[in-house]
């Protein structure tokens, strides 16, 4: 009898102490009522199953104090690593400090730390600086195809290094193939109908505008809704970057020309392998740059187009 009592208490234990040593992964986006960060927080949560490890999300609410909230939170509930998406570029150094001081990991995805700033396991973000010199290229293409050279951009925030790096590659492609970027408005709330305000605002300022190249989802959303309200559809090129069911559906239709694919799902799962590989003592990669491949209505339905596809989106969001 005794035997047993020590068998199952022994047991019990074990189920503790295995219970304890299990990694946990914390997610933490700038703001969990946009569906790209919420697609992020589908691939940290994925691979966090995949790998053995339990898996908390929060969110920031777009304020960098409520950011150092939800690290210290998170801290103070044992986690074992962080993916962040930030706030802004501008809001890591006081993170990065304090998850120096505790030896905690941190991959960040989407969006990177601010420049100068090394503390860090990992950054997956997309190559921006390459794709926005592709998207730049592209918009111009579109826009001499249509029998001009002006370009108007609907930004992300420009205190964000991967909006900033979008930029560089834009402005230098437009310089480059003689298109001239005539008005920039960023965004604040990274909303459709801000987008379709900001566009309305661009085309009644420029009427010469023949491109507008976006930064993100809903800036070719609300452009396209735009330029259909005005009868301009097609009219006026759209192109962007990141992708969605509902950008996914506009290209189809031919609404939007052209989407430079963002893998936000991609970005979870790969920021998430690296933090384990971080825990575990395998090796890391502290620059990881996806690329955005362009997808237009012809090349959609090839089978690079659509594997590439589940890595921006999950299936419960929508069709391909």
């Amino acid at each position: 009898m005794i035997a047993a009592t020590l068998l199952i208490a022994s047991a019990a234990l074990s189920q503790t102490c295995f219970a304890q040593a299990k990694q946990t992964v914390a997610y933490i986006a700038p703001s969990l009522d946009i569906s790209y960060w919420q697609w992020v927080a589908y691939g940290v949560k994925q691979r966090a199953q995949e790998l053995g490890m339990n898996y908390v999300e929060f969110t920031s609410e777009n304020s960098p104090a409520k950011q150092m909230d939800n690290v210290h939170t998170a801290l103070t509930r044992g986690v074992s690593a962080i993916v962040m998406g930030p706030v802004s570029s501008t809001s890591t150094p006081p993170v990065l400090r304090l998850l120096k001081e505790k030896s905690v990991p941190i991959a960040f995805a989407g969006i990177g730390p601010q420049a100068g700033q090394t503390d860090f396991t990992s950054a997956v973000t997309a190559n921006n600086y390459e794709t926005g010199k592709a998207e730049g290229a592209y918009a111009c293409k579109l826009a001499k195809a249509r029998g001009g050279n002006k370009i108007a951009m609907l930004s992300l925030p420009l205190d964000r290094e991967n909006a900033q790096k979008y930029m560089k590659g834009a402005q230098e492609a437009f310089k480059a193939d003689g298109c001239d970027l005539v008005q920039v408005l960023q965004t604040h709330g990274l909303t459709v109908n801000e987008a379709i305000s900001q566009a309305n605002d661009v085309l009644t300022a420029h009427p010469d505008v023949k491109a507008i190249y976006g930064m993100y989802d809903e800036a070719a959303i609300g452009a396209a809704k735009a330029l259909q309200t005005r009868g301009l559809t097609g009219k006026v090129a759209v192109v962007t970057a990141d992708g969605s069911p509902t950008t996914i559906h506009l290209l189809r239709d031919g609404s939007i020309q052209g989407i430079f694919l963002q893998e936000a799902v991609g970005q979870g799962i790969d920021a998430t392998t690296q933090v384990f590989n971080a825990l575990n003592h395998k090796a890391t990669t502290q620059e990881l740059a996806l690329k955005e491949p362009l997808v237009t209505q012809e090349t959609i339905d090839q089978p690079d187009a659509q594997a590439k596809l589940k890595r921006v989106y999950p299936p419960a969001a929508g069709s391909y």
